[in-house]
């Protein structure tokens, strides 16, 4: 990071280089990959992520459960979501393996966002993809394997929302922190090779008018 932001905690320290672009961050997320790189090599990212943890005021605990969500395979737990800013913060607690249940996260999907990530403890098995779309981008109508990587403690990746991936299996103890775009899609798909079933997925908060429709 440069030195103007020296000083500062992990998350202030990213938030600030995010905010200060000279251009929109969702248009050149590359750029944010390489910036998120530099910052998670801090050597005690682990230990300053904790330290703001173990800082948050009661009213701010609740805020970040408020925020948080359980998937089939891990706790989202929110750490940043201003309005005004372009990315929000994650930390991701992955279930021990035995409590993971089918469903989004370990299909082969894309996202609404983009996103950098980083390996707090543990590994996982992460797998991309190649997608053939349907009529109108709205379905997968197949997937090819195009990598697979055992990703360890440390290890950094960026994804865009076109992207399509999946992570068949975290080791116990698997941790990760995220930095997210705001959607840049209405919709993000899932597949699942075994039953060629493929989802749409549209977030609740963009529902409201289909409910009104519905009754």
């Amino acid at each position: 990071m440069l030195a103007e932001f020296t000083g500062l905690s992990a998350l202030e320290e990213l938030a600030a280089r995010m905010k200060r672009a000279e251009f929109p961050v969702v248009d050149h997320w590359a750029d944010v990959g390489a910036w998120f790189t530099e910052w998670a090599a801090r050597p005690e990212l682990r230990k300053e992520l904790r330290a703001h943890i173990d800082a948050l005021t009661p009213q701010q605990a609740t805020w970040v459960i408020a925020h948080s969500r359980e998937t089939t395979t891990h706790f989202a737990w929110c750490l940043r979501d201003e309005a005004d800013e372009p990315f929000t913060f994650w930390l991701h607690e992955y279930k021990p393996l035995a409590d993971w249940r089918a469903g989004y996260a370990d299909s082969v999907h894309n996202h609404r966002y983009h996103f950098c990530t980083t390996i707090l403890s543990g590994a996982y098995l992460h797998e991309r993809f190649d997608a053939r779309l349907g009529i109108g981008g709205r379905t997968i109508v197949g997937t090819e394997l195009t990598n697979r990587t055992q990703c360890t403690e440390g290890a950094t990746g960026t994804m865009l929302a076109h992207e399509f991936h999946r992570i068949p299996r975290a080791a116990d103890g698997t941790m990760t922190f995220l930095v997210k775009s705001r959607a840049v899609n209405p919709w993000s798909l899932s597949y699942d090779p075994d039953t060629g079933i493929s989802h749409r997925h549209v977030p609740v908060e963009d529902r409201l008018e289909d409910l009104t429709n519905h009754l």
